[in-house]
C-alpha cells in the first residue's frame, strides 16, 4: 500500500466563502499513481471545513447565507471575548474539517454534481492548507 501527501496552499479573500479546490484534489489522486483506495481531504484549521456540493453561484450563496444563519456570525458567544470567531469554530466542529472520498481505477470517486470546497468562516486569511492523502494500492 501507498500512501501520497499534497498540500493545498491558498488565499480567502472574505470573511465567508466556498473556494473551489476539485481539481487540485483530482490532480493529487492523479501524481499518487493510487488506483484504488481513498482520498482524504483535511483542512487543518480550527475555523474551516471541507465540503461536497454543487458548483453553481445561487447554490454556492445560498450555502453561505445558511452557515451564517446556522453559525450565528454576530452573536455574542463566550468565545468572542478571547477571539471574535466563536461562530467559525463552532461551523467548523459541526459541519467538519474533513471528508473522504474513494478512489476507482485511478480516479476520485464523486457524484456528477459533487466539488469540494474549503469553507472559510473566519476570513479573509493569507494562508490556508488542506491537506490530501491518498492511500492504497
Amino acid at each position: 500500500m501507498k500512501a501520497y501527501f499534497h498540500d493545498i496552499v491558498l488565499s480567502t479573500s472574505k470573511r465567508f466563502e466556498l473556494i473551489d479546490i476539485t481539481h487540485e484534489v483530482e490532480e493529487a489522486v492523479y501524481k499518487s499513481g493510487v488506483k484504488n483506495g481513498l482520498c482524504l481531504v483535511f483542512a487543518p484549521h480550527a475555523t474551516a471545513a471541507i465540503v461536497a456540493n454543487e458548483h453553481e453561484s445561487g447554490l454556492i450563496e445560498d450555502i453561505i447565507t445558511k452557515v451564517k444563519e446556522f453559525t450565528q456570525p454576530d452573536r455574542r458567544w463566550r468565545h468572542n471575548i478571547i477571539d471574535d470567531n466563536a461562530h467559525a469554530h463552532i461551523g467548523s466542529a459541526l459541519f467538519s474539517a474533513d471528508r473522504v472520498f474513494p478512489v476507482r481505477n485511478g480516479r476520485l470517486v464523486r457524484g456528477t454534481w459533487q466539488n469540494i470546497f474549503l469553507v472559510e468562516m473566519d476570513g479573509p486569511r493569507h494562508r490556508r492548507h488542506v491537506v490530501v492523502e491518498v492511500i492504497g494500492e
